[in-house]
């Protein structure tokens, strides 16, 4: 490894700087911001891998991914999210060079397996609901390979900066870390672009195929006789409504991240204020805890386990409704039939 790797290269470790990007205030203002988002997003997905592993109901190749994701985003939440409520509180970056490298590398881990693992729910659906290959189960293997795939495709390009080939450094206000995209030597221009590539551009085009697919057989589904049952069917567009309404919401939180970075790589001139650097990355963070509730609401066989879990036991809806939960959009979740 390259010890530059880890040396520090500016003062903004060493305290509060007299040049600090925004006033006390301010930086007080973005710590409790991310602490809103931050504490709800612990909580929920912490409570959507526990209730996933106390119930074998729960076990289903669509929940496999969707509890990935919960592991992602929750080592998100307390990586990204902790350190930046700290940090903004102190009004600066208090881990040192070290501290910032491990941090800028941990969340990106996390973060691009989450939208890796989003690619794998829409490829899914779309499998489940357009069947594109004819008669197919989609089984736990699949599910467990995908979810492999996404941890080891992340793993692959976020290690490179550990060995010299692009690097961490602070962004927007200074008090996170994350791939450097201001640096104009060559060697981390090319890391960014091949990064922003396979981990931004290459997920993104599988997410949109894959739902403008979804969309196209949804908006047929009422002329074609290609889904076995109204009942299926309808538990079929539900489920692939919970994962189109995931994909707006993971798109709208990393767009505007990814698509600064690229314009701060090809515009190098280009002067932003720290301030509008900072919100798509507290943007692109937010979005861990919007998966959770989207699936726990609108998702009938984790709202039927985890409200309750978050009620301590106590149950807000009839019986009878809740015990409904899961057996059709089960089917759903698993069958691959010929259209």
């Amino acid at each position: 490894m390259q010890p530059s790797v880890f040396l520090p290269n500016a003062s903004s470790y060493l305290g509060p700087q007299e040049d600090a990007p925004l006033s006390r205030a301010g930086f007080i203002i973005l710590s409790i911001i991310m602490a809103l988002f931050t504490g709800p997003a612990i909580v929920l997905n912490a409570t959507v891998i526990i209730v996933s592993l106390m119930h074998k109901q729960l076990r289903q190749p669509l929940n496999y991914a969707l509890m990935n994701m919960a592991v992602a985003d929750l080592g998100t939440a307390m990586t990204g999210g902790v350190l930046s409520v700290v940090n903004n509180a102190q009004g600066y970056f208090s881990l040192g060079r070290t501290g910032c490298v491990m941090e800028g590398f941990a969340v990106s881990l996390f973060g691009i397996t989450s939208l890796c693992t989003v690619a794998l729910i829409a490829v899914e659906r779309m499998f489940v609901v357009c069947k594109p290959l004819g008669q197919m189960t989609f089984q736990k293997t699949h599910a467990m390979g995908g979810i492999a795939l996404s941890w080891l495709w992340s793993l692959t390009w976020n290690l490179p900066p550990l060995f010299g080939w692009g690097r961490y450094e602070l962004e927007g206000v200074r008090t996170s870390c994350a791939p450097d995209w201001h640096n104009r030597d060559p060697q981390n221009v090319s890391y960014i672009l091949a990064y922003f590539a396979v981990c931004f551009a290459v997920p993104f085009a599988i997410i949109l195929a894959s739902y403008t697919k979804l969309m196209w057989t949804l908006h047929q589904v009422s002329k074609m006789a290609c889904v076995e049952g109204g009942a299926v069917a309808k538990g079929e567009m539900k489920v692939a409504f919970m994962v189109i309404l995931m994909v707006l919401t993971f798109l709208i939180s990393w767009l505007p991240y990814a698509s600064l970075a690229m314009l701060v790589v090809f515009n190098p001139d280009m002067e932003i204020h720290p301030l509008v650097g900072t919100v798509p990355v507290y943007l692109a963070k937010s979005s861990t805890v919007y998966n959770p509730i989207i699936y726990i609401y609108l998702n009938k066989q984790f709202r039927k386990y985890a409200v309750p879990f978050l009620l301590c036991g106590k149950e807000p809806w009839d019986p009878d409704e809740a015990s409904e939960g899961g057996t059709t959009v089960e089917t759903a979740i698993n069958k691959v039939s010929p259209a």
